[in-house]
């Protein structure tokens, strides 16, 4: 997000939204260090989820629906897809006021985290950033995107 190119998108704005709650979601190092740890500035999986979801309401339908606008090709919008219904099964089951380690501990949370993980990669690479740099503080995804 730092390299992205922030206006070659039409909605822009809500893809670096995306961006940033796949990459939290994908990254076990980030989970331990600074979910688990309670480090502030980073919000929690329930704050990633609802990034995730928030504006796209990919929560109800296809990530399809946006190439173009949130999304570069319907690649990046079938990986994007897979990685919301598997967090939102587990948000269902945990619960979105759960502890980190509830979600961290459900047996489907590594299939969640791979499913991030591959959405996570293709579109950081699309947007010509290194998808294993540490996931930006919520401050600075504000700042990135004037919000």
């Amino acid at each position: 997000m730092g390299g992205m190119p922030l206006n070659d998108m039409p909605w822009w704005r809500w893809r670096s939204n995306v961006r940033s709650a796949l990459h939290m979601l994908s990254d076990p190092g980030f989970h331990e260090t600074t979910w688990l740890a309670g480090q502030e500035g980073y919000g929690d999986v329930t704050d990633a989820v609802y990034r995730l979801v928030e504006d796209t309401w990919l929560d109800n339908w296809s990530a399809e629906k946006y190439v173009g606008s949130i999304f570069r090709d319907t690649g990046e919008a079938a990986l994007v897809d897979v990685a919301v219904l598997r967090v939102l099964r587990i948000m269902h089951q945990v619960g979105p006021d759960a502890q980190v380690s509830a979600y961290l501990q459900h047996p489907g949370w590594p299939e969640a985290v791979r499913a991030a993980r591959e959405a996570h990669v293709r579109m950081a690479q699309a947007d010509g950033e290194d998808p294993d740099t540490p996931p930006r503080s919520l401050d600075v995804l504000r700042i990135m995107t004037r919000s």
